[in-house]
């Protein structure tokens, strides 16, 4: 392995034992240490690392023998300075990306102690380093909020964007669906041209890209938080693609009309009852095969 891929390594704790001996084994060795303990009372200086490393690299290209002789070690000393400042701001400035799989979901704790309750196949981005002058975010996917009291938060989505000062609420935006739910304080919702402030109870509803007026919702915090999902005048297909995704399944139907609409909820924990809930409801019928299920008209 180079020499500088070895440094790189070793900048991001990242070597393994055949590398870290070969790492030991460099003539410059204890000069990367000792030089690696000083720069850690530095903090990251504001230039542009990549810029500065290729002017050294020039000024070596352009240098005699003899003048290299005794820049080698100052300029070995500044491409190093220059790999740990750009190595310590890429860290620092990286977005935190949270995920979640299938049937899984995530407790999620932001800089300012917000709390944040990732439900499955959604994912949550923002910057920890940013935080404190910019409370923003982007989900995709469902995602409840116990917002902090302070500064404007922002919730990034790729149907709209939501904002509050401290509060409690719901944001689910996924294929042919945008809603957001307050549940304490206020939120702020804008959507295209249309923009909303939503009390308690109150929710704002997009289906296949139509405003949808809804009664005031009853519940203090949304079902799925409890391993149960709700459902009140949904078209089947929002059933279907929900279920699949807490139970890790395939739903395949035949002649069905997934766009009747469905009232009604089903656990988390058990796919066989959570099947029969949202079947017979509708007179259909099912057929299991591993992961696969088949939906039909009895």
């Amino acid at each position: 392995m180079k020499r500088e891929d070895l440094i790189k390594k070793w900048l991001d704790n990242n070597l393994n034992s055949q590398e870290l001996e070969a790492f030991k084994q460099l003539e410059d060795f204890d000069e990367l240490t000792r030089l690696d303990s000083a720069l850690q009372q530095f903090k990251s200086l504001d230039f542009e690392s990549e810029s500065e490393l290729e002017k050294l690299n020039l000024v070596l290209k352009n240098k005699t023998k003899k003048q290299n002789n005794w820049l080698k070690p100052f300029l070995r000393v500044a491409a190093i300075l220059a790999i740990c400042f750009s190595s310590y701001y890429y860290t620092t400035t990286l977005d935190t990306n949270i995920t979640t799989e299938f049937a899984e979901k995530e407790n999620v704790i932001l800089p300012d102690n917000s709390q944040v309750k990732l439900n499955a196949k959604s994912t949550l981005a923002f910057n920890k380093s940013s935080w404190s002058d910019s409370r923003d975010l982007d989900l995709n996917g469902e995602a409840y909020f116990k917002v902090a009291k302070g500064s404007k938060f922002t919730v990034h989505t790729s149907s709209g964007n939501i904002s509050v000062l401290g509060t409690e609420f719901n944001v689910k935006n996924r294929v042919n669906l945008f809603e957001v739910i307050c549940y304490e304080g206020s939120v702020k919702v804008e959507y295209n041209e249309t923009s909303r402030i939503l009390k308690p109870g109150e929710r704002f509803l997009i289906l296949e890209n139509t405003l949808v007026e809804t009664p005031t919702i009853k519940n203090t915090s949304p079902f799925w938080i409890n391993n149960e999902s709700a459902f009140k005048s949904m078209p089947y297909t929002q059933v279907i693609a929900e279920f699949e995704r807490q139970y890790n399944v395939t739903f395949s139907v035949n002649n069905i009309d997934t766009n009747q609409l469905f009232t009604g909820r089903f656990a988390h924990n058990n796919l066989d009852i959570a099947l029969q809930v949202i079947t017979i409801p509708l007179n259909l019928a099912y057929t299991k095969n591993n992961n696969k299920i088949s939906l039909k008209r009895e």
